[in-house]
């Protein structure tokens, strides 16, 4: 297990250095200047090339990248050209609201997609498998931000139970744990939970379907073993894949939250990178980006890791 751990982080080095790169470039490449944000339009070209100077876009691309990437290696992600403060402190504060957001949906979603798919596949072809199966359809299908705004404006307009925006009374984005807090969070969480739901919900139908048609079920049966102990067995089997599963929404939510985190004005990575993106904030963009891509990165790995440990057939594989 030892081995397999040592191997899997020497190659999460060559994908880290690929995703800086892309991260690097792909920023780059986007048009338009970004110190049109904080300059005038009228403002003079030797305050132009000296702020041009003084943020490095003077220098040659490579140039840019070494320097980029020397200091991110140091834990310093550069300053934001919007706000004058370093990128690193403004992620800290948005990467623990994304990161709570982004579990609470998963486990929602994992709880739910595990239940509906464990009834639907112990139920094939019933009136309760089809509606599992058209609650899974319907939840990959809707659009994010339409449901958000739907609850929006079930739940915060027509029926004035729940806040809409923000996390925290009066709009703050500091997290605590008592209920005037946790109810900014149950809307946002509620609707990035569906996509997750909807896709574990049919991974572990499908699955289960599978188990249960297998001889050693069979087996099983003959030697008078309880329904709760195939259950078991049944669990086992499908687990390893299951966490793969939850642990790829994991990632996909962390980085694919621009969405709701927008229309419900969730101080997370999502809403700091919408206001990167149309602020044309450089050093903010690439942090950001890079910071989520290697949240992903980190999941993956662990995993990995972790399905490895409940399922020997990797292992010896």
């Amino acid at each position: 297990m030892l081995i397999y751990l040592i191997r899997r982080l020497i190659f999460v080095l060559p994908i880290a250095l690929a995703v800086g790169v892309v991260c690097f470039s792909l920023v780059h490449i986007a048009p338009g200047d970004p110190l049109v944000s904080i300059l005038p339009p009228d403002a003079p070209q030797t305050l132009v090339e000296q702020m041009r100077k003084s943020y490095g876009f003077d220098q040659p691309m490579p140039v840019q990248f070494g320097i980029w990437l020397g200091k991110v290696v140091t834990g310093d992600l550069g300053t934001s050209i919007a706000t004058s403060r370093p990128v690193a402190g403004e992620i800290g504060k948005a990467v623990g609201n994304t990161l709570l957001l982004a579990m609470v949906a998963t486990l929602i979603g994992f709880f739910f997609g595990c239940l509906f798919g464990f009834v639907a596949g112990y139920f094939r072809d019933s009136v309760i498998d089809r509606i599992a199966v058209t609650v899974s359809i319907l939840g990959v299908s809707v659009p994010h931000y339409w449901l958000g705004m739907v609850l929006v404006i079930c739940f915060s307009v027509l029926l004035p139970w729940l806040p809409a925006t923000g996390a925290g009374p009066g709009s703050s984005a500091d997290w605590r744990w008592d209920w005037e807090h946790m109810r900014h969070l149950i809307l946002p969480a509620i609707t990035m939970s569906v996509i997750p739901m909807g896709i574990i919900t049919r991974t572990v139908r499908a699955l289960v379907g599978d188990i249960l048609s297998q001889e050693f079920v069979d087996a099983l049966r003959a030697k008078g073993l309880t329904d709760g102990g195939i259950f078991r067995h049944v669990v086992k089997n499908a687990a390893p894949t299951a966490l793969a599963v939850m642990g790829l929404q994991l990632g996909y939510l962390l980085g694919g939250s621009i969405l709701i985190e927008t229309v419900f004005s969730w101080p997370g990575t999502g809403f700091l990178l919408n206001s990167a993106i149309f602020q044309r904030d450089l050093p903010l963009l690439q942090g950001t980006i890079l910071v989520l891509a290697m949240f992903f990165v980190a999941v993956n790995l662990v995993v990995d890791v972790v399905q490895t440990a409940l399922d020997p057939r990797i292992k010896r594989g």
